[in-house]
């Protein structure tokens, strides 16, 4: 690789990429709590205490420690003298225990200073700076209501503790501070699902009398936090101490604020499941000229959305990860957008470069360079340049460009491709059906061979029975007699010319198999097997082959050597031969000249004689090409009935995908897939095979109703009188469509009409009601909410889509998409650019990228040039993006407000 401070790729990588999770301790106690407290004092002093707690930390891969001792921040000051210089955070704060006996952790900003945190105490009536278990002077909703506006956050500790939330509090009262809207976060020991079955339904907002507000479309649901007391070092061990929230940048009091307020985003226990890796974009970089010469981006594993201005480059992104993936645009007009964009905007000479990490069959990471016009180049994490394609390494990465889904809906094939990422992989059945459709061409190509040879031989052997009328004529002369020796030279002849004959099969199987020799073992290599686990036991196949090999080398070379001998021994017959035809050939032209007195044509007899000998091995061949007819005959029958399973086999497997995907997206769309729907292939070999018009024919067969290839062949085979009464074809039509020869035939049978999906979208803006709707029936926008749908569905790669919103409808935005999204990000990765607030916000964009530019894309004057500050890189909990976020998608805090004031929210 490049040296790396001239490796665009690596300053890309030191970028940020926004929201990752980080493990947090969120109630980590001083030295005194052990003794205070648990009546098991801690070693050496408040500061060594600290620096072990906080190297153990850094061990234990915990980004963030919250100190939060009892009414006291005393300690507070050894942590953070302890965590300078290192990569942990130190939130501090304190517990305190409300009037009405319930425990809250207030934690605050990192540089909070301690005279700040006792002012702050003191706001609870908190007056003593020293640790103690007395009661704050406020309730439970008035410390929730306070620590916000000292800047701070609130959790509800212990909650199912004697002095938590649902023990200290009964009823109403519980149910009351429960919906509290200042309550965003509690603290229980171990999972949900550990919790009693009351409690969980009330975590989960299941229980009416505890529903909280709606936000979004849904009940707010809280946080909740594994966080119990870390009082000794080792407690950070235990699982039960610590929770994984996502950050962007340093991990703040806002950082805490959005994750609780989006928990199913941001927030994951130590018991729950682990979602499966999945293939990524990691860095892109531009360099060599155009409007994104200079730029970076180190994408986030999970959802990455571009914003920005009109004209600011958001397009020029999507089109150039298009571009170095070398992916063809599924539309017309989205194929001549991106190349417009690489012409104009990224401009001849541009490098642009990624790096990926690919999961498909191994973990690799590999880079890929494309400078415009160029094919791209893909490199391995050595920096070798490899053989592999960019679709070799992210298989079935997907990247649309503006409206270019709105045109994926027009075509049923690629409606039906959509599907395929739910379709079972059988490399079994894929590999079957090849071995079919050859094994149908062959038999096609000898059926055909074979007929025409046939119709040959019998226009030859037509001339038969009048040859051998003639010959009776001179038989009857007396010439068979005379000219008997030179008769059966003819026939001598014929034997001698069949020796090479039926000794070629053999000389040609001979050189196939020479060319074959030796057996290739590569793939039985020592590097091949090197890091296979059985590799010992396969290896001993290498010797296996390695014997074969070798004897077959030694049979062909003693075949080669009987050839030889062979044709040796073969040559000396011919001589002998030719030597008693000398004779033959003398004693034939002594009785010509005889006959010549006699004015009969001996010359005349031999032709004759040497025709009629030349023509009887075709009566051999004939007999040959009829059993070979049959058989191949029988073959093809068989094949075809093969080919229809196997086209039955990937439909079955097709319907399948579909009930998997109703059954993900019920209530919203509904897949229905059609056997042989697709006509076009049919269509097409009409055309190109058969002359003249065939409108009809064609309007008739694209509208049968489950039509059958192999139907159609029997009738056309039958006759254009059985074709116009089934297919309501004209007489014209019906006779050329039967009159177009097995050839056709043949290959009507062995085409596949690939199936036709369609897409039925629920419209009914009422939930649990179901108003369906197929895509003919919708509008341009419900289309496209439909389609994109199946796209946001489970993949293990990217899915990278510019403006989405163009092309949706407003109301699925917000109560679909972004929900669909937000629960696939986990599981791959995605890159939208947008104008729409919903995505990024709605969706927690683990990273959000604010693009701006100077001129224009492609100025003639080359002013333009697009950029992307650092500052403007990470998600909605650094300020500086949110402040972005509110600018341009909202259009200010003003504008945002007056909206929020005219709806009246």
């Amino acid at each position: 690789m490049a040296d790396i401070e001239t490796d665009v790729i690596a300053a890309a990588d030191q970028m940020p990429s926004g929201a990752e999770f980080v493990r947090c301790a969120l109630q980590v106690n001083p030295h005194h709590y052990g003794g205070s407290y648990r009546s098991s004092p801690n070693d050496g002093d408040a500061a060594s205490y600290a620096a072990k707690l906080i190297e153990t930390a850094r061990k234990l891969k915990i980004g963030v420690l919250a100190i939060t001792d009892h009414n006291s921040v005393r300690d507070v000051s050894a942590f953070r003298a302890a965590a300078t210089g290192s990569d942990v955070t130190v939130l501090p704060g304190f517990e305190i225990e409300s009037t009405d006996g319930i425990h809250v952790l207030c934690i605050y900003d990192a540089d909070t200073d301690t005279a700040q945190l006792e002012r702050f105490l003191g706001e609870f009536g908190i007056r003593k700076p020293e640790p103690s278990p007395e009661p704050c002077s406020r309730d439970f909703s008035a410390i929730l209501s306070t620590v916000p506006s000292q800047g701070g956050i609130a959790i509800a500790a212990h909650a199912i503790g004697s002095k938590g939330l649902f023990q200290a509090l009964q009823k109403n009262a519980r149910a009351l501070a429960w919906r509290n809207e200042h309550l965003l976060a509690i603290q229980i020991p171990s999972s949900i699902e550990d919790l009693h079955e009351g409690t969980r339904s009330i975590v989960r907002n299941q229980a009416p009398e505890y529903a909280r507000a709606y936000m979004a479309g849904k009940r707010q649901a809280l946080a909740v936090v594994n966080a119990t007391d870390v009082a000794q070092v080792d407690d950070l061990g235990d699982a039960s101490t610590t929770t994984q929230i996502k950050f962007s940048g340093r991990p703040s009091v806002e950082g805490l604020r959005q994750a609780f307020l989006d928990p199913d985003s941001r927030i994951r226990l130590n018991t729950d499941e682990r979602p499966d890796e999945h293939s990524e974009l990691v860095a892109i970089a531009w360099e060599g000229g155009g409007f994104l010469d200079g730029g970076a981006i180190h994408f986030n594993p999970n959802l990455n959305v571009l914003i920005g201005g009109r004209g600011t480059g958001k397009s020029t992104v999507i089109e150039s990860i298009r571009y170095v993936l070398d992916l063809e645009p599924a539309g017309d007009e989205a194929r001549s957008a991106h190349r417009d964009i690489v012409r104009h905007v990224l401009q001849s000479g541009t490098k642009v470069t990624m790096s990926v990490r690919s999961l498909q069959p191994a973990e690799r990471s590999y880079r890929i360079e494309r400078t415009v016009p160029n094919p791209p180049v893909v490199r391995d994490e050595f920096g070798q340049v490899s053989s592999l394609r960019p679709c070799d390494v992210l298989p079935r990465v997907e990247v649309f460009g503006q409206h270019e889904i709105s045109e994926l809906t027009r075509s049923g094939p690629k409606r039906t491709r959509l599907l395929h990422r739910f379709v079972r992989s059988d490399t079994d059945l894929e590999a079957r059906k090849t071995s079919v459709r050859r094994g149908l061409r062959t038999t096609r190509q000898s059926l055909l061979e074979a007929d025409a040879e046939l119709a040959s031989i019998d226009e030859r052997l037509a001339e038969l029975p009048q040859l051998e009328e003639t010959l009776e004529r001179f038989q009857e002369a007396g010439l068979e007699e005379r000219l008997r020796d030179q008769s059966l030279l003819v026939r001598e002849s014929r034997v001698i010319d069949s020796i090479p004959e039926r000794l070629q099969p053999v000389r040609e199987a001979v050189s196939t198999l020479r060319q074959d020799l030796p057996l290739d073992r590569t793939f039985l290599s020592t590097r091949a097997l090197s890091d296979l686990p059985g590799g010992p036991i396969l290896d001993r196949a290498n010797a296996v082959l390695q014997e074969l090999s070798d004897s077959l080398e030694a049979a062909v070379r003693d075949i080669e050597r009987a050839l030889e001998r062979v044709n040796q021994h073969i040559d000396a017959i011919t001589v002998d031969w030719s030597d008693h035809k000398s004779v033959v050939d003398a004693q034939y032209e002594a009785i010509l000249r005889d006959l010549q007195k006699s004015a009969v044509d001996g010359e005349e007899f031999i032709r004759l004689r040497r025709s009629i000998e030349n023509l009887r091995p075709l009566e051999e061949r004939r007999a040959a090409l009829m059993k070979l007819r049959t058989e191949e005959r029988q073959r093809r029958r068989n094949l075809l009935d093969e080919w229809e399973g196997v086209k039955a086999a990937q439909f079955r497997e097709l319907v399948r995908a579909a009930k998997q995907v109703n059954k993900k997206l019920r209530g919203y769309v509904r897949v229905e897939v059609s056997a042989a729907g697709e006509r076009t292939p049919l269509t097409d070999l009409l055309r190109e095979e058969i002359r003249g018009r065939l409108d009809v024919a064609i309007r008739q067969l694209e509208s049968a109703e489950d039509l059958s290839l192999t139907d159609l062949v029997t009738r056309c085979r039958r006759g254009s009188a059985e074709l116009a009464k089934h297919y309501g074809l004209t007489k014209t039509q019906a006779a050329s469509l039967s009159g177009a020869g097995e050839s056709t035939f043949m290959k009507i049978e062995e085409l596949e009409l690939p199936p036709t999906t369609d897409l039925l979208l629920n419209t009914s803006s009422d939930k649990g009601d179901e108003a369906w709707q197929s895509l003919k029936q919708l509008s341009k926008g419900q289309k496209a909410t439909a389609v994109l749908l199946l796209l946001l569905l489970e993949s293990d790669a990217p899915l990278i889509i510019d403006q989405p919103e163009d092309d949706l409808d407003n109301r699925f935005i917000s109560e679909v998409i972004v929900e669909k999204m937000r629960e696939n990000k986990r599981r791959r990765q995605f890159v939208f650019s947008t104008h729409n607030a919903n995505i990024p916000v709605l969706g927690d964009a683990e990273l959000i990228l604010g693009l701006d530019a100077t001129g224009e894309a492609g100025d003639a004057d080359d002013l333009g040039k697009a950029f992307i500050s650092t500052d403007h890189m990470g998600s909605i909990d650094t300020p500086s993006v949110r402040s972005l976020v509110e600018e341009i998608l909202e259009g200010g805090k003003d504008a945002f407000e007056r909206r929020r004031r005219k709806y009246g929210f």
